[in-house]
């Protein structure tokens, strides 16, 4: 499965779950460790594992098993490592304070359709 294949999946996962303000780049021939990055806000904790949980739904839907997941039950932010695609979910809050999207800010940014 390619990166755009798993972007997509990623994707449809987030916006199944209500995911808030997201955003993805492309930062292929930019970074080394990944081709796609996604951010995502959820509107409470609960909501957060949500969207965590439809994403690893989606990644065994498409036989799609090499995904790891950082944070704990407890976090206001989640990183999903899919090999190629980084998806970071957080609450509001926590997506202000730490303002990822500033370090991909050299990237293109992915239009999202919405469904």
């Amino acid at each position: 499965m390619n990166s755009t294949e798993v972007l997509d999946f990623a994707l449809k996962a987030i916006s199944d779950r209500h995911g808030e303000d997201t955003e993805a780049y492309d930062m292929r021939g930019i970074s080394i460790l990944a081709d796609y990055y996604v951010v995502t806000s959820a509107g409470s904790n609960r909501q957060l594992h949500a969207i965590a949980n439809a994403i690893v739904e989606e990644a065994h839907e498409n036989n799609y098993t090499d995904y790891r997941i950082e944070g704990t039950r407890d976090s206001n932010w989640l990183l999903l490592d899919l090999g190629d695609v980084v998806v970071n979910i957080f609450t509001k809050d926590s997506r202000e304070f730490y303002n990822l999207e500033k370090l991909w800010a050299d990237g293109k940014r992915v239009e999202i359709k919405e469904d």
